[in-house]
C-alpha cells in the first residue's frame, strides 16, 4: 500500500494560492472564505513568516472585488427565490453566510419583489393549492401549511395558497 504523504504547511504564497483558487471557482462570502482558510491553516499548519493572517488576505481580495458580499447576496437571494424559498428563510441563509445587514438591503428587496413568484413556485414544484389533483383533507392542509412556513414564507401567503381550489392559481395582492 502506497505511503499517504501529508502536503506541506502553508506559508503566504500557498495560502494565496489556496484563497484565489477557491473564489475562482465558488461564488462566496468573506465569512466562508475566511473560515475555509482558517480550516486550510489548521488542518495543514503554518511555515510561514510570522503568524498566518487569513484575514488580511480575506480583505485584500475583497479590495480587489473579488470577493463582493452584497453580490453574492442578491445572486444567492435570487438562486433561493427561484426555488420558492420565502424572505424569511432567504435572510436566514445570508445571515448564516455572513453577510452583513448593509449588504443584504438589495437582497432583501429582491426578495420582497419576486415572493409573490416565489410561492406560486413553491406551490408548483410541492403540488400544493391550485397544483394539488384535489382539495386536502384538514390534516394534509395543516403540512401543506407547515411547508410553506418552514420555506420562509409568511402565514397569510401560506393560507392563501393552501386554501386555492385546485386549478385556481391566487391573484397577487396589491
Amino acid at each position: 500500500m502506497a505511503d499517504k504523504r501529508l502536503p506541506p504547511p502553508l506559508d503566504e504564497e500557498a495560502l494565496r494560492e489556496l484563497a484565489l483558487r477557491y473564489v475562482g471557482r465558488f461564488a462566496t462570502s468573506r465569512a466562508k472564505l475566511l473560515a475555509y482558510l482558517n480550516r486550510k491553516v489548521k488542518e495543514r499548519g503554518w511555515g510561514g513568516e510570522g503568524p498566518a493572517d487569513p484575514q488580511a488576505l480575506v480583505d485584500r481580495l475583497s479590495e480587489l472585488r473579488y470577493v463582493d458580499d452584497a453580490g453574492y447576496a442578491v445572486m444567492k437571494s435570487g438562486a433561493l427565490s427561484r426555488r420558492g424559498y420565502g424572505a424569511r428563510r432567504v435572510a436566514e441563509t445570508l445571515r448564516a453566510d455572513g453577510i452583513a445587514e448593509a449588504d443584504r438591503e438589495e437582497a432583501q428587496a429582491q426578495t420582497e419583489r419576486e415572493s409573490w413568484s416565489s410561492a406560486d413556485r413553491f406551490a408548483r414544484r410541492k403540488r400544493i393549492g391550485p397544483y394539488a389533483l384535489e382539495r386536502p383533507d384538514p390534516k394534509q392542509r395543516e403540512k401543506w401549511i407547515a411547508a410553506f412556513l418552514r420555506a420562509g414564507h409568511d402565514y397569510a401567503t401560506a393560507r392563501r395558497w393552501t386554501d386555492a381550489a385546485p386549478g385556481e392559481v391566487p391573484e397577487a395582492e396589491g
